[in-house]
C-alpha cells in the first residue's frame, strides 16, 4: 500500500493532535486533583441489609421543619416501604440501597435519577413544591418482574 506524501503528513498531524489532547487532558486532570466523587461513598454488606441501620426499619423520618429522611431498600420487583406522604414544600433526603441486584431509582416528573448497586448506599435530595402523586420507578432492568417495580410518594 502506497500513501501519498500529503496523506502521510495529514495522518501525522492527526495523530499528533490526538496525542497532545490526551496529554493535556491527563495533565490537567491529575494536576487539579480531579477524581470520581467519593465523599459520600458508603458501603454495607448486601447480605445484611435488613440488619443494618437505617435499612433495618425503612421509612420516612421527620428530621426538621418540612425536612424528611427516607431510608429505602430496593429488592426484586419492589421498594420498601411501598408508599410515603409528605407536605408540599418538603425536602426529602433519599438514602437507598439494594439487597440483591442493580436497580434504578427515578422519580417521574423530577430530575431525581440514581443507580442502586447492591452493597452501596446512594444519596439524593429533592424538594417537592407541587402537590400530587409522584411515581418512583426502577429504570434498570432487574429481572422478569421489572415492569412492576414501583412505589409512590404523595405530596399534600
Amino acid at each position: 500500500m502506497h500513501l501519498h506524501r500529503l496523506e502521510k503528513m495529514w495522518l501525522a498531524i492527526g495523530i499528533s493532535m490526538l496525542a497532545v489532547f490526551l496529554i493535556v487532558l491527563g495533565t490537567m486532570a491529575f494536576s487539579m486533583g480531579i477524581q470520581p466523587p467519593s465523599e459520600h461513598h458508603h458501603t454495607i454488606d448486601p447480605a445484611k441489609v435488613t440488619e443494618t441501620a437505617p435499612f433495618d426499619k425503612p421509612g420516612f423520618q421527620l428530621i426538621g421543619d418540612r425536612h424528611y429522611e427516607a431510608a429505602m431498600v430496593a429488592y426484586a420487583f419492589g421498594y420498601d416501604p411501598a408508599t410515603y406522604e409528605v407536605e408540599a414544600g418538603s425536602t426529602v433526603d433519599f438514602t437507598v440501597t439494594s439487597s440483591d441486584v442493580v436497580h434504578g431509582f427515578s422519580i417521574v416528573g423530577t430530575n431525581v435519577n440514581m443507580m442502586i448497586v447492591p452493597g452501596e448506599i446512594s444519596h439524593i435530595s429533592h424538594t417537592f413544591d407541587k402537590p400530587g402523586t409522584y411515581l418512583i420507578l426502577c429504570n434498570e432492568y432487574c429481572g422478569t418482574g421489572h415492569e412492576y417495580m414501583k412505589t409512590t410518594l404523595v405530596v399534600k
